[in-house]
């Protein structure tokens, strides 16, 4: 809802399983969340914050509202965040750093060339969330906003 902090996202994943993500941001601010979906999805980011949920992991921020969780729901949740700790913290600084270009920060030379992200894919990124910015802000209060995060096709991942 654009009109409150913290945001609550209402996730559901393929399986079925309903989750409810609280986050920051909100107000006139973007939901640190939905910068996450815009910057994996327009980067073709298939093993960040969004595809370790849609592969199930459940973060700490999450609460379980409806659906059979599968078997051993815990553990394999467990084992996702350990395995890609690295690859989820890349994505975490891969969406910081687009966050700040799209907000006309400065950002180091240095910043650039270690996130691996190609200069165009990088520009389309920033318009991307900018975009999304425009729209965030054009929200009505109590509004409602759906999102369908897909993860991208393999062997396509940046």
């Amino acid at each position: 809802m654009a009109d409150r902090r913290p945001v609550e996202t209402l996730v559901e994943r393929d399986d079925g399983v309903v989750y409810a993500m609280r986050g920051a941001g909100g107000g006139a601010d973007l939901p640190h969340d939905l910068v996450h979906a815009v910057i994996e999805t327009e980067l073709r980011i298939a093993d960040g914050v969004w595809g370790c949920v849609a592969d199930g992991v459940v973060w700490g921020s999450m609460r379980h509202v409806s659906g059979r969780r599968p078997p051993h729901a815990e553990e394999r949740s467990n084992r996702l965040k350990r395995d890609r700790t690295a690859a989820v913290q890349r994505a975490e600084a891969v969406a910081d750093l687009v966050h700040r270009l799209a907000e006309g920060a400065e950002v180091l030379p240095s910043q650039l060339s270690t996130a691996g992200v190609p200069a165009d894919a990088l520009a389309a990124a920033v318009e991307a969330l900018r975009d999304t910015g425009r729209r965030w802000s054009a929200l009505d209060p109590g509004t409602t906003w759906t999102l369908e995060w897909r993860p991208p096709p393999r062997g396509r991942r940046r």
